[in-house]
């Protein structure tokens, strides 16, 4: 059976499903969910597709679906959705604590925060890689939520765009913090992801030939792993100092280093072997990870 899928585009939009009084800035909102009447909410499971930047923090009795997965939200997390991203909830969760913090694209526009806002990989984590805060932790995000709702509760004028902006981006540098913290306090669990990554990577080199399996991505690994993209290229960032493509890109110069010692083969059969459907690919990869390109690595 097909999920039903709403599209919940404006931060209007939101405050109608969730019973609220209609928002006092048509871009950005802050929601305390204890006042969430889940009336409006359909009886059925159903996917919401919001059509904004969400930042939840929540302490509940029940669980989500966010992506594909259930999650437990007993214990304080938070939670980031991006644009166009689909997440479901229970009618009967009831909730300890919580509040949502959503803002519109367009709210960003022409600012420093709108042109880096991909920067924050974690709009893009899956459920198991959700940020878990301490009370201290969660007062300093609150203090920056409350900030914001302060500031689009007045008058606006011509300094409040910068001012909202501003204190978003304050509490996802916050948010990068506390992440790197939580990279941390899970070394052990990561350092094993690292190994675990490296045992896929060499196993997917070993094979003689990649013409038939071709180049591999980071989504590859990434789903042999059961870890989103961007969270697999940020713990290896953070672990061994290169993202998951470079990773990659280091394996396939390794590979390549050896086919033009080794053998007479052309550059062009080389690059067919490792899996690249144009040789000026492998030919760039090559030469930008070892100064030289693969005919002047043959010959020196």
């Amino acid at each position: 059976m097909q999920p039903t899928f709403v599209d919940i585009a404006t931060i209007s939009d939101l405050h109608k499903l969730y019973g609220c009084a209609g928002p006092k800035h048509p871009l950005v909102s802050f929601i305390s969910l204890q006042e969430i009447n889940r009336d409006n909410f359909p009886e059925e499971e159903t996917s919401f597709r919001l059509g904004f930047y969400s930042v939840y923090l929540k302490q509940q009795k029940g669980s989500m679906k966010y992506g594909k997965s259930h999650y437990d939200f007993d214990e304080g997390t938070l939670i980031f959705t991006a644009p166009g991203q689909a997440i479901s909830t229970q009618r009967s969760i009831s909730y300890k604590e919580g509040w949502g913090l959503f803002f519109h694209a367009d709210l960003l526009h022409r600012t420093d925060l709108g042109k880096k806002i991909n920067q924050y990989s974690f709009f893009q984590y899956d459920t198991n890689e959700a940020l878990h805060v301490s009370d201290d932790e969660k007062v300093q995000l609150r203090t920056c939520a409350e900030n914001i709702k302060r500031e689009y509760s007045q008058n606006i004028d011509k300094h409040s765009q910068a001012l909202i902006v501003s204190n978003i981006e304050l509490m996802l540098n916050y948010c990068n913090r506390f992440y790197d913290r939580q990279f941390i306090t899970r070394a052990k669990v990561n350092h094993d992801i690292v190994q675990q990554f490296e045992k896929v990577l060499l196993h997917y080199f070993a094979q003689d030939s990649l013409i038939n399996t071709g180049l591999p991505d980071v989504k590859y690994f990434a789903g042999q792993l059961h870890l989103s993209p961007n969270y697999l290229s940020d713990l290896l960032k953070r672990y061994t100092g290169k993202t998951t493509q470079e990773h990659i890109h280091l394996q396939v110069v390794e590979k390549a280093k050896s086919l033009l010692w080794s053998s007479d083969k052309s550059i062009s059969e080389i690059a067919y072997e490792l899996g690249f459907e144009h040789p000026s690919h492998f030919t760039k990869i090559f030469k930008t990870k070892m100064g030289v390109s693969p005919k002047e690595f043959r010959l020196n």
